[in-house]
């Protein structure tokens, strides 16, 4: 990391101006996209006037966040096979986004996921649990993308020390609340689509450079990244993180399952299904999404192989979260430390890596201050007497304090693997949206009481496993370092939560007295599967 940041120290002018190109860029288009923002369906849902194509590079922008192209890369770099894991795993997780939640959910709702759970249940409960449920996981995914700016932008600006990074994430937070404020959601998915195709390039190019440093043969890629990882073979074979003993194995499959069922159930980007006109572009959003997202994946494995190949395990290893893998990959092959090609092509990527960033978290943040005005202040607070601009205004303010909130936290999880944190995220949205969602659709049955149940108990499980878990305490990469009370032995709790969530569920809707009306059910199915009467 030292070697980094005295690279980046000489063409520090270049790197500044790159970042700031950007920053001002998407701001001129937050501002252009403000102008058009006229009532609630423009802030929540952009008018729902976005095609296919430009939806499905929306979601990719997304969901390709610093996680992905940073955390990933340091995974792999770091874990070889078992890295690869988190690619594999969120881009799987596709397929149940498409097949089970897209058309049902953008034929159902009008704004937020509770718009769907409240169509045939009592508003207020059930609203006030979605709410609460979207904050928290966005907060959790908010989580990895300000640590991820912290580390890179502090690095590479030559911030040094923790108050440095602490003053970088207060501007990156200061920049998500402007997007959100003013853009709403027009301004915000043109941010995503543009950094969707920044990132897709520039993951591109370092993927040729790499591939053709082994002369574009696969298998000389991964045997100079095994040598050079010092673990030999064991480097490419299952077990070098996940396979040490029982726990590990278990963290293995818990994190596997969070992430095959989290994408469905994250709320940034169970919204973008509101942005389309229809169902069918929704399907069509998506499927476009999956191709997008599977080529960047792809183009991980090369880039997180590559790191541990030409980088080296010893540069590496100074950073324990392995966040600063991609920068450092970067800079090698643009000519090394000190060379202005390896400045050139690390301001490029570390720009593109902060374009990501802040996508991203505005997305995050229009998410859970959208279901804070829309869900807890117009339908629960006012008791659907708001009017459009009280809402709009209320979301507003809302995305400041959540800001501050995802600041705040963010400054204590800096050694923590961004692609861990947004596992965590993964894990809350599985347990405590899922359930509820998939029940609500799918089941004659269901009532308010099982959907309340479903919600809170899914998330108060899921997070405070997480409290409990080696994530917080009992190691020097833990949120407190200091303490000890680790006593839930598995980094990811979905193992333990989504079964809960499923199970209270089911338990909630057979103990309640309360009978589900048929009719609405009914109706329910019909919109869900025709897209009748929809928003």
């Amino acid at each position: 990391m030292i070697q980094l940041a005295t690279s980046a120290g000489d063409h520090r002018t270049l790197i500044m101006s790159l970042f700031g190109v950007f920053v001002l860029a998407t701001l001129g288009i937050t501002l252009w996209a403000g102008r058009s923002t006229r009532d609630a369906s423009d802030f929540y849902a952009g008018g729902r006037g976005f095609t296919g194509f430009q939806n499905g590079l929306a979601i990719s922008g997304d969901y390709m966040s610093a996680a992905s192209f940073l955390g990933i890369t340091g995974a792999i770099a770091l874990s070889g096979y078992d890295g690869f894991l988190y690619s594999i795993g969120f881009l799987v997780a596709w397929l149940v986004a498409l097949l089970l939640v897209a058309e049902p959910l953008r034929n159902s709702g009008r704004y937020t996921m509770a718009d769907v759970l409240a169509f045939r249940m009592r508003q207020r409960p059930v609203r006030t649990a979605a709410g609460i449920s979207t904050i928290v996981v966005s907060i959790f995914y908010l989580l990895a993308q300000m640590v991820g700016a912290g580390s890179l932008v502090a690095l590479l600006l030559g911030a040094q020390g923790d108050a440095a990074k602490r003053w970088v994430i207060v501007a990156v937070g200061a920049l998500m609340v402007l997007y959100v404020v003013i853009g709403g959601m027009k301004g915000t998915t043109w941010v995503q689509i543009i950094k969707a195709v920044l990132l897709i390039l520039g993951a591109g190019l370092m993927t040729v450079l790499v591939l053709a440093k082994f002369h574009f043969n696969l298998s000389e890629l991964l045997g100079s990244a095994a040598k050079a990882s010092g673990s030999g073979d064991k480097f490419l074979q299952p077990g070098l993180k996940y396979g040490t003993n029982g726990t590990t194995k278990l963290n293995f499959l818990s994190l596997g399952i969070a992430l095959v069922l989290g994408t469905a159930a994250l709320p940034h980007i169970l919204v973008r299904f509101y942005t389309v006109p229809t169902a069918r572009t929704a399907r069509k959003s998506v499927l476009w999404s999956i191709g997008i997202i599977g080529v960047f994946y792809l183009m991980t494995l090369a880039l997180g192989f590559g790191a541990a190949a030409l980088v080296g395990r010893k540069a590496l290893a100074a950073d324990k979260s392995g966040n600063t893998a991609a920068p450092l990959l970067a800079e090698h092959l643009g000519g090394g430390a000190g060379t202005t090609g390896g400045a050139v092509l690390l301001a490029v990527i570390s720009a593109v890596a902060f374009a990501t960033i802040l996508a991203v978290v505005a997305g995050l943040t229009l998410a859970s201050s959208s279901s804070f005005a829309h869900d807890l202040y117009a339908n629960v607070i006012r008791r659907g007497k708001a009017t459009e601009k009280e809402e709009v205004a209320s979301a507003k303010f809302a995305a400041v304090a959540i800001g501050a909130v995802a600041i705040l936290l963010s400054i204590f999880a800096d050694k923590l693997n961004a692609a861990a944190l947004v596992a965590l995220a993964f894990a809350v949205a599985a347990s405590a949206n899922l359930p509820t969602l998939l029940y609500s659709l799918f089941w004659k049955r269901f009532n308010t009481t099982g959907a309340v149940a479903s919600t809170y108990a899914g998330l108060i499980t899921s997070v405070g496993l997480v409290v409990f878990s080696p994530v917080v305490s009992g190691n020097a990469k833990a949120l407190i370092p200091g303490s000890d009370f680790d006593w839930f032995p598995l980094e990811n709790p979905g193992l333990v939560s989504i079964p809960v969530g499923f199970l209270a569920g089911v338990i909630g809707t057979y103990l309640s007295r309360e009978k589900a009306d048929p009719a609405k059910y009914a109706e329910l199915e019909v919109r869900s599967l025709t897209g009748l009467g929809a928003h």
